[in-house]
């Protein structure tokens, strides 16, 4: 019987990458569920995100610093330039989500 499975484990890898004040509210509550990037990173389906809030070039405090996402779908081409990405994003649950 033929495996459907990989041949090659591939490896999952944690992004830390970057995000500006003015989307962070938005990436927080679930309204925006996406990101559009330059694939400089490689990324892929199942990598994980940690977003880093910036406001120009200063690190800021927020509450979606150091949150794990799960990049859950990727698209290149379609209508983005060369070299650049969508992906889809959902928060990971982390051990202290559900024990309020």
């Amino acid at each position: 019987m033929r495996s459907r499975g990989k041949l090659k484990e591939e490896k999952m890898t944690v992004h830390h990458i970057k995000l500006r004040k003015e989307y962070a509210d938005a990436v927080l509550s679930g309204e925006k569920n996406f990101e559009v990037r330059l694939n400089d990173r490689g990324y892929q389906k199942g990598d994980e995100v940690i977003f880093n809030v910036v406001d120009g070039p200063f690190d800021v405090s927020h509450q979606l610093n150091h949150v794990l996402f799960e990049i859950t779908y990727l698209v290149h081409g379609f209508g983005l330039e060369k070299d650049w990405c969508a992906f889809g994003i959902r928060r990971k649950e982390s051990e202290d989500d559900g024990k309020r």
